[in-house]
């Protein structure tokens, strides 16, 4: 994998949506990603991981951290920096699942 923004022309686009919104095992709303500036790089990540894997589960994330490349490391030395990011640290750490919804435009 190449640098964040190479990474992110490879994935599909967003134009057509207008939120990402995960929810846990029981339903319960755990993070809303809007297609708007300063999110917009998170939202591509979080689709392409949730149509690829059917979930944001750990193996999702492993594969998003990649995906952040040079944001991740900057996530791992400034906690709460990118909150995205340090969601999937989460996900790794403790194994949990959450279901995506893409909302269209």
């Amino acid at each position: 994998m190449g640098n964040f923004a190479e990474n992110l022309a490879q994935l599909e686009s967003i134009d057509d949506f207008s939120k990402l919104e995960l929810f846990d095992a029981a339903g319960n709303p755990v993070a809303v990603i809007e297609n708007k500036p300063g999110s917009q790089g998170s939202l591509k990540v979080y689709r392409h991981l949730a149509e690829k894997w059917g979930a944001i589960n750990p193996d999702a994330a492993q594969e998003g951290l990649q995906i952040y490349a040079e944001h991740t490391g900057d996530a791992r030395r400034n906690p709460g920096k990118h909150p995205n990011i340090d969601r999937l640290f989460e996900i790794i750490a403790s194994g949990a699942s959450y279901t995506a919804v893409l909302t269209p435009l």
